[in-house]
């Protein structure tokens, strides 16, 4: 494959056979990152995708790229020795709620922090479906599973508010089918450093609906897509978010006659992180809508460009040689045989 063959989906899907439940949520966002990935300009060689263990985590068997299937939570720390051995290649991680968020919550912050230049695909489905439904870090208050038979008292983690917590510099929200969610993974790749996306994905055996309220087609209007530079509307044009100064909170208020301005709508900034967090945490129902899109983006100085920099201003004017740093410092000359010792 030359650099001037033009790339479709297909280059970039594999032969194996799609293992999913029937009607799952990752099958469209499969479909999706398949059909991105030709617009990115990528080429399949250079990519790689990482995944940890979860019902998203066999997304790399099909996607026809180098991949790594690795242990529980720990696919951020393979992501970085990745891309610090070859800076080169498009790292994408793929990652459920409770594999980043529980036992992998501390390598999730970590790659956060260290802003690694890396996609990380969150499917958030609020539950864990790989082990049979039991309540997973982001299961709202009252779920009912096998491990919570009379209803999770756990209050659950927001997979966004973690990511802006933990200094991520990239943070967006997605729709398992929404027509947006390949705009939503071109930002994030676009992003020069860690880009984490969250996708709402419906478990259709074990958790079905939970995101009805606002995905589904009737409640299309408590959808709020974020565009930089584009106030925040959402019913259709109808209301929109506003910012009460007397609380420091956000508000939803009416607009009439198209007049955003005069409502006192808020326009989008992406590098308003203060904003970001009262996005993030605005609640469910209620008439309040749920933010998508690219709700902050401030990119700043990588991980692996640093590390790469360091390297070579200690190694410059320097020349390899192993034996003189084997031999560096105090060595011993053993003269006993092992059984004189």
């Amino acid at each position: 494959m030359n650099e001037m063959t033009k790339l479709t989906a297909k280059d970039f899907a594999t032969d194996q056979e799609v293992r999913w439940c029937p009607g799952c949520g990752d099958y469209a966002v499969l479909k999706a990152v398949q059909r991105t990935m030709p617009e990115l300009g990528v080429r399949p060689e250079n990519v790689v995708f990482v995944s940890g263990i979860g019902c998203s985590s066999r997304f790399p068997y099909y996607m026809e790229t180098y991949g790594f299937h690795t242990i529980h939570g720990r696919a951020p720390t393979f992501a970085t020795g990745i891309k610090l051995a070859n800076p080169e290649l498009d790292v994408w991680i793929i990652t459920g709620d409770g594999d980043a968020l529980s036992i992998g919550g501390n390598h999730s912050m970590h790659v956060l922090r260290r802003n690694l230049d890396c996609q990380i695909l969150l499917f958030n489905n609020e539950i864990y479906g790989l082990t049979k439904g039991q309540y997973s870090p982001t299961s709202r208050v009252g779920t009912r599973s096998p491990s919570t038979p009379f209803g999770s008292v756990d209050r659950p983690a927001s997979p966004c508010a973690f990511a802006l917590g933990s200094g991520a510099r990239f943070v967006a929200r997605g729709i398992d089918v929404h027509k947006n969610l390949p705009d939503v993974l071109k930002a994030a790749h676009a992003h020069k450093g860690a880009s984490f996306v969250e996708i709402y994905q419906n478990c259709i055996v074990y958790n079905d609906d939970v995101f009805a309220p606002f995905t589904a087609k009737e409640h299309a209007g408590n959808q709020l897509w974020l565009k930089a530079g584009e106030p925040m509307l959402f019913a259709a044009g109808t209301k929109g978010i506003a910012l009460d100064r007397e609380r420091l909170a956000l508000a939803i208020v009416d607009v009439e006659g198209g007049d955003w301005q005069a409502a006192g709508v808020l326009v989008h900034d992406p590098k308003n992180r203060s904003v970001a967090h009262m996005l993030v945490e605005m609640p469910l129902g209620g008439g309040w809508p749920t933010a998508l899109g690219v709700l902050y983006e401030d990119p700043a100085p990588t991980f692996e460009s640093a590390v790469v920099r360091q390297n070579a201003e200690a190694s410059a004017g320097k020349t390899p040689d192993l034996q003189a740093l084997v031999s560096k410092g105090q060595s011993w000359m053993v003269t006993k045989e092992p059984h004189e010792i």
